[in-house]
């Protein structure tokens, strides 16, 4: 079967009237981000902010268009718009204090706990840490689910070895992908590999909450969201949006990769998550050759910071080649040699977050 074209999804979506406009979605250049990938189809539908609420049967009419094309296994919708502050969110006179907004969380059916895994920085290992640490709560018997929310750099697929492509379940919801005992959902299995994802913010938040509410992860007991660095909208959505349990921020030892981890723990206590603790990755080198132990990147600066800021230290990961070639190579640490030092150190840890959900 040929794959489906750019310009049969939008065909079908000119079928879609913008029922205050009197014309298509299409000609109206209401359509963004388009993604295609061996049937499945990602889109945005752009709006005004004010009149978002009330064109969600919009969304759903053109998701039915383009699934009723011949070849079409999922789509994806997300209508996008530039949200403007609500009345509470407005700037308060005579010193009166509005109190924070308030926003719906999704119900999250069958899912016990959900836990986000942060840091502050790109390069501290945080993907390799939420693998391992999920592969690690499920090696306890546990039921546990990963969703890999960075939408523009999708990781998690690559380091579990899922190659394949999800299919719909006969509910019209999608089906996660499973390997090495866990459930997994990523943009990455939407989208070709070498595909840049040209999406402004809410687009990217919207369709990050699909991968979420519009999955089958069944029963759980934790749900380990891998979050891409920083504190952006994604992260708030996050915060806003989803039951969060707690939260999980890994580090490296220097200096600035401690700054911002400071930034990710004031992010969580603005909006009330909370922080079960920090985890200090890359905190020491053994060199496999002569043995000799090097502090690259110094060593213990997130057990100071965690006392430092009144949070747990739940435990620390060595710079370690193996660590890195099985992440690599889709079969992580914890699943490939679950009796090395390596993987135990993620056990423990991974017991540690266990007591706190607990």
């Amino acid at each position: 079967m040929s794959e489906i074209t750019s310009e049969q999804v939008l065909e079908a979506l000119k079928t879609i009237k913008d029922p205050d406009k009197g014309e298509n979605i299409v000609e109206l250049g209401m359509i963004s981000g388009l993604q295609i990938k061996e049937g499945h189809v990602a889109f945005g539908i752009e709006v005004e902010a004010d009149r978002g609420p009330k064109l969600e049967p919009l969304r759903k009419q053109a998701e039915k268009a383009v699934h009723s094309l011949s070849g079409i296994l999922t789509v994806t919708a997300v209508l996008t718009a530039e949200r403007e502050p609500t009345k509470q969110e407005q700037p308060a006179g005579n010193n009166v204090n509005p109190g924070p907004a308030t926003f719906q969380k999704m119900d999250l059916l069958g899912i016990d706990s959900v836990i986000a895994v942060a840091s502050g920085k790109g390069g501290v290992g945080k993907s390799t840490t939420a693998v391992n640490l999920a592969l690690a709560m499920a090696s306890n018997g546990k039921k546990i689910g990963l969703l890999d929310a960075d939408i523009y750099g999708p990781s998690i697929p690559l380091m579990l070895g899922i190659d394949k492509k999800p299919s719909q379940t006969q509910s019209g919801l999608i089906a996660p992908l499973e390997n090495h005992g866990i459930k997994c959902m990523s943009i990455g299995f939407l989208i070709e590999e070498n595909t840049a994802m040209i999406w402004r913010g809410p687009m990217a938040t919207g369709a990050l909450e699909q991968l979420i509410k519009d999955v089958a992860w069944g029963e759980l007991d934790c749900l380990v969201i891998d979050l891409p660095p920083g504190t952006g909208d994604i992260h708030l959505t996050m915060a806003q949006r989803i039951p969060l349990t707690g939260a999980v921020i890994v580090s490296t030892p220097q200096d600035v990769a401690l700054i911002d981890a400071r930034k990710g723990l004031n992010m969580f206590q603005k909006v009330e998550i909370p922080v079960f603790g920090l985890i200090e990755n890359m905190s020491y080198f053994n060199c496999p050759h002569c043995g000799k132990r090097s502090e690259i990147f110094s060593h213990g600066g997130a057990r100071k910071e965690a006392e430092k800021m009144g949070m747990d230290f739940l435990g620390e990961i060595p710079l370690d080649i193996s660590i890195r070639e099985t992440s690599d190579g889709g079969n992580p640490i914890v699943a490939s040699d679950p009796s090395s030092p390596h993987s135990l150190s993620y056990i423990q840890i991974a017991n540690n977050i266990w007591s706190k959900i607990k």
